[in-house]
């Protein structure tokens, strides 16, 4: 081996210099792109706090130069013959291409002009291209580059659907707060305060013998192995020591099965849930109080605070007691909580529903485990559960329905609060306290009558629509679930169909401007839910024609069709219980439109009311 080729490099670089009109290629085993809505949200939201940390509205751009830097982690490269491959740290990479381009894009509609192009891609001998560069990934980065968002298509591999679902997650979890004056300040940090430590290899055996050393859990203690020594050190019986740590093993293996992180996820979650006293307020300088302390540092955050957690460092039994009360509940339950995320679990269905449309993991975990005790019933466990899933997803579904952020920034004050108001509640208290939450919500369903789909909102019109069909068809007996139509195990998967196709000239007798029949278009009202490649086939025709095959579709569809409303008992039975005004429409003009958008806001009044014990069975 050569000098150059044994040589190895380190060095801390900001994000400007990493990304700014350089090139890299991933390694074909780095080559997935797999980060899912919890690694987005942690990112972006641990980016925008520090900023905000630093900044005071009124400072000078220069001043900038004097926040804080925050470290990002390293990543590895090995270069040959003038190219660079990313060998380990490409979801990070990735993941901060998507959220430059987002932060472009986000700068069209306010009045700044920041140069975050080269750091998305450059041009090199005349040829311009991406930064990062995976052929199968180019024509979504492009569409989210020109257009704010990509539709996957039938041939995208995993990690190019991957991408465009975690740009939605990015949009959602940006803050309100950086929409304004501190954008700049913000793009000015991001590019000169976040630092990484560039590791260069020039030998692809040194660059998998750093990859391979860095990603080597054993190694190094994590905060959940610290907690576990710390805790079990205060054991005084050596044979009940043995047993707890055996368990602690066993809980932290079923856990990292889900994710590799999910350990540490956990402990922040039920330590934030259950003591959590403190949260540091949105004002530049503030230190981080008990709610950051427990997400960063965990196993210190216990040491500091025993008293909180009622341990006594002068009584073992009290951790013994600590182990195998609190540890085992919480953690046992927390497995539940994930189980109910991957399939529609009876009992909590809602869990399910707001994984796929909720607020950000690191709220609605805590929330979840915060009115649960250990001397809970399995039965009430279940209860309260789904109880505070029910008001996650009513509250995210009508801030939604109103144009109304959530990011995990903009709430996290509120649904903080909400942890603490909770703690230790019985079920009906419970339902009692999160039913007059939603009736002292200033967003409500009375004003959706103009709600629309547009291009950023697309998966939740899909979530709204899945959520809507499935429910009309359980009232009605039927025995489809929401994963019928918005994840289906097979078959074919469902889009949103415009009822109206892009056809402006064939409404001229309603409409004097595109615009106004674009708006009437989007609407709520004029959307419903297709099989995949139904959608496109139907897609160009006029309603007459397109009502003859929707009889075929489901309830909801069927319900636009005059022949839906014979010999159909179960159907005319849920018009007539539930007095939702379902009617036939023989012709779909702009009335009609408005005539589905008012069933539409009447079925969601049924799903989402306003008292948690009024709520129809999901």
């Amino acid at each position: 081996m050569s000098k150059l080729e044994n040589k190895i490099e380190a060095r801390h670089r900001n994000l400007f210099d990493v990304l700014n009109e350089q090139k890299y290629t991933v390694d074909y085993f780095q080559r997935e792109y797999s980060w899912g809505e919890k690694h987005i949200e942690v990112l972006v939201t641990d980016l925008t706090s520090a900023f905000l940390s630093e900044y005071t509205p009124g400072d000078k751009r220069e001043q900038g130069e004097q926040y804080n830097n925050y470290y990002l982690g390293p990543f590895v490269v090995s270069s040959k013959d003038g190219k660079r491959s990313i060998i380990d740290g490409q979801q990070r990479l990735t993941s901060l291409t998507l959220f430059l381009i987002y932060l472009n894009n986000l700068q069209k509609e306010l009045p700044f002009n920041e140069k975050i192009e080269p750091m998305i891609f450059s041009e090199l001998r005349g040829s311009k291209s991406f930064n990062i560069t995976v052929e199968e990934r180019i024509p979504c980065l492009e569409r989210l580059f020109n257009n704010g968002e990509y539709a996957p298509e039938d041939t995208d591999d995993e990690s190019t659907r991957n991408m465009a679902e975690r740009y939605q997650d990015i949009e959602r979890a940006f803050p309100d707060e950086l929409k304004n004056d501190a954008f700049p300040f913000f793009v000015d940090w991001l590019r000169y305060n976040v630092i990484m430590v560039e590791i260069i290899a020039y030998s692809d055996e040194n660059a998998y013998t750093i990859f391979e050393t860095m990603n080597d859990r054993g190694l190094n203690l994590t905060p959940s192995e610290m907690l576990k020594g710390y805790i079990l050190s205060r054991f005084e019986s050596t044979e009940k020591r043995k047993k707890s740590n055996d368990f602690w093993k066993q809980a932290m293996l079923e856990l990292k099965s889900y994710d590799k992180d999910e350990d540490q996820r956990f402990f922040q979650s039920w330590l934030r849930a259950r003591y959590a006293e403190s949260i540091r307020p949105g004002k530049a300088g503030s230190k981080n109080e008990d709610f950051e302390k427990i997400g960063t540092r965990f196993h210190s955050w216990v040491r500091d605070n025993l008293s909180k957690i009622g341990l006594d460092a002068t009584d073992g039994n009290s951790f013994e007691r600590f182990v195998q009360d609190e540890f085992r509940f919480y953690y046992k339950t927390y497995i539940r909580i994930l189980d109910a995320e991957y399939d529609l679990v009876p009992g909590l269905e809602h869990v399910f529903y707001i994984s796929r449309w909720g607020i950000a993991p690191t709220l609605s975990f805590p929330l979840m485990l915060a009115a649960l005790s250990p001397q809970d019933s399995d039965e009430t466990v279940v209860q309260k559960i789904d109880t505070v899933a029910a008001y996650i997803e009513a509250f995210v579904v009508r801030r939604s329905v109103n144009f109304r952020n959530f990011s995990a920034s903009s709430i996290r004050y509120t649904m903080y609060s909400l942890v603490k108001d909770i703690r230790g509640q019985d079920l009906p208290g419970l339902r009692a306290l999160l039913g007059q939450k939603l009736q002292d919500m200033s967003e409500s369903f009375s004003n959706m009558e103009s709600f629309r789909w547009h291009g950023q909102n697309r998966r939740f019109v899909k979530f709204l629509l899945a959520r809507m069909t499935a429910w009309c068809e359980q009232q009605a007996g039927m025995s489809s679930s929401f994963v019928t139509y918005y994840e289906p195990v097979s078959g074919k998967p469902f889009e949103v169909e415009h009822i109206w196709a892009d056809k402006f000239a064939r409404h001229q007798d309603e409409f004097e401007q595109e615009h106004e029949f674009q708006n009437y278009r989007n609407r709520l009202g004029g959307l419903v839910l297709l099989p995949r490649g139904t959608n496109q086939s139907y897609g160009d025709q006029p309603y007459e024609n397109k009502k003859a095959h929707y009889i075929k579709e489901n309830l909801l569809v069927k319900s636009l069709c005059p022949l839906a409303y014979d010999n159909n008992p179960n159907f005319l039975k849920l018009r007539k219980v539930l007095n939702l005004p379902f009617k036939p429409h023989d012709t779909f003009k702009k009335a009609d439109i408005e005539a589905r958008q008012e069933l539409y806001r009447m079925i969601c009044e049924r799903i989402w009311p306003e008292s948690l014990v009024d709520m129809e069975p999901v």
